[in-house]
């Protein structure tokens, strides 16, 4: 039961009619007087340390495609986040991220866990960061933080709120107010953007992570079929906005200046629709875009619009924009569609472990379950990964909207926690690099204990490689650091309550796949992988 006549009972009744009914958390003293009383109907996930609850609730909110409520222990608790906080703004996930502060009464002379600037701290990384100035202001506090969090361009916000605001009394019932989640786009904008599509000759679409955060992905199919273009995703994309297998797929553009310039080559008009222009790393120098060739973007985000070096832009929703654009444009005729990647048979290689990472991706393609989702934490195999296990539908593919490691392993555990909240029975396949599997461990903890139909391919190479390959890039030998001699991860993950296996080779890897599968709850299989150094040009 809730407090009656407080701030608490206030709030609580407000969580509960915004659906905010789930929460994450790894609870501290400052916490203790909001979690006191907790009611039924209220869901309460544990983690064993902040980066991975907040990164938890990232990929639940993602799933779900609704905001997410993280309880933080004060400064300290804060900083731990902090990383996967990055991540999730830059993914415009909507968390509702609260944090403990001390008393009022003792603020002034900076007490124990007082955090004395707690809303400059997760600056930038928040749209908005607030610690209300009466305890009576905490449930319009919360408020605010929903409609801030949920409008376009989505994103998490922060609120730090004293201990003994919690069991002063309430003015009443907050005020529940609804806000737009969609931005129309400017109709005469979008006429010119339409005209100048429809005199393109040879053009080019870009679909990028709003596209499928927008549910817009069969709209954006339409629309690349209406236009008979090739279809690229953009770099390192968090999520996946277009079937990887489709005739029209040529791929995700590269990462650097030099690189995009020459994939954009023979293109008199490139549209951007729900990405960045363009997202680059590292700096290989050369023109943004070829001589001749022109750049319309459509995104959500006015930060994207802002900073993109070329074209023109327009602001809108994702959907909205792709089933105007499909009414809108015109086509010629004639125009045929060009041909996709190149995929011919290739025959599944029979190999000993240490595996070569197409061979890991190349066998568990014969059993990974179609509806499954994969989350990608193994930047170097991605390429290795498109091939042998394209993405063909929507929410079906998360990776970090950052580029620190750390998030994937929770992500999963919040993605598998979201599809049992919306009533969806499917495994997440995680593949997950040797050294990112370190940086968020406690959270398969979690996953043991809600029993998540999760398996974590971790491929053990025994190295960071793409960071071995920066290093070539940079020009930079003998950096430090690099190797990770000594992993028990088949131990670490018993400890944490999971199931686990380490793999001798291909067609062991395929029975205990499938073993993972059959299993109640998650499993850790351990591929021991031979290391390989990705291309970043």
């Amino acid at each position: 039961m809730t407090r009656a006549g407080t701030v608490h009972q206030a709030t609580y009744d407000l969580l509960r009619t915004l659906g905010l009914t789930t929460l994450f958390g790894n609870p501290g003293s400052t916490e203790q007087t909001f979690l006191q009383d907790f009611p039924d109907d209220f869901t309460y996930v544990l983690g064993l340390q902040e980066a991975s609850v907040l990164a938890m609730a990232d990929g639940f909110a993602q799933c779900t495609g609704k905001p997410a409520l993280v309880n933080l222990h004060t400064a300290a608790g804060t900083g731990n986040a902090m990383g996967s906080l990055v991540a999730a703004y830059r993914a415009n996930t909507p968390l509702i991220v609260t944090a403990g502060q001390q008393t009022r009464e003792m603020s002034l002379c900076d007490p124990y866990l007082n955090n004395p600037e707690a809303t400059v701290m997760p600056q930038p990384w928040v749209k908005w960061a607030y610690e209300p100035a009466r305890a009576e202001d905490v449930p319009a506090a919360f408020m605010r933080a929903y409609a801030v969090a949920t409008q376009p361009p989505a994103g998490p916000v922060f609120l730090s709120i004293p201990l003994d605001d919690w069991n002063a009394q309430a003015l009443g019932p907050a005020v529940v107010r609804t806000v737009s989640h969609r931005v129309q786009p400017d109709a005469e904008r979008l006429r010119e953007f339409a005209a100048r599509i429809s005199r393109a000759e040879r053009p080019l679409l870009v679909l990028g992570p709003e596209v499928d955060r927008a549910g817009a992905w069969d709209a954006g199919i339409a629309f690349a079929e209406k236009l008979c273009a090739p279809v690229r995703g953009s770099a390192l994309s968090d999520r996946c906005s277009f079937p990887e297998d489709h005739p029209l797929y040529a791929g995700p553009l590269p990462l650097t200046i030099a690189g995009v310039c020459d994939a954009l080559t023979g293109y008199d008009l490139v549209i951007v629709i729900g990405a960045q222009v363009f997202r680059y790393y590292p700096f290989v120098p050369g023109d943004y875009v070829p001589e001749g060739t022109e750049v319309l973007q459509i995104t959500a985000d006015p930060h994207l619009a802002a900073t993109a070096p070329v074209g023109d832009s327009l602001l809108g929703d994702m959907g909205t924009v792709l089933e105007q654009l499909q009414h809108l444009v015109e086509v010629p005729d004639d125009r045929k569609a060009p041909p996709g990647l190149s995929r011919g048979s290739v025959d599944l290689p029979v190999a000993s472990a240490p595996l070569l990472p197409n061979d890991v991706y190349a066998a568990l393609s014969t059993v990974k379950p179609e509806d499954a989702a994969v989350v990608m934490e193994s930047t170097s195999t991605l390429a290795d990964l498109i091939k042998w296990w394209p993405t063909r539908r929507p929410g079906s593919f998360f990776a970090t909207g950052s580029g620190g490691i750390g998030w994937g392993v929770p992500a999963a555990v919040g993605i598998a926690l979201g599809d049992r909240a919306r009533g969806v029975n499917r495994t997440i396949v995680a593949s997950i690099g040797d050294g990112s599997f370190q940086y968020s461990i406690q959270a398969i903890w979690t996953a043991a204990q809600h029993k998540l139909p999760i398996v974590f391919v971790v491929q053990r190479n025994g190295e960071y490689a793409v960071l071995k390959s920066f290093a070539l890039l940079e020009k930079t030998p003998n950096v430090p650091g690099m190797d990770l001699p000594g992993l028990d991860i088949a131990s670490l993950a018993a400890g944490f309550g999971c199931r686990t296996a380490t793999v001798e080779g291909t067609e062991d890897l395929v029975q205990k796949f499938k073993a993972a599968l059959a299993a109640e709850g998650p499993t850790v299989l351990v591929v021991p992988t031979q290391p390989q150094l990705p291309f970043l040009g």
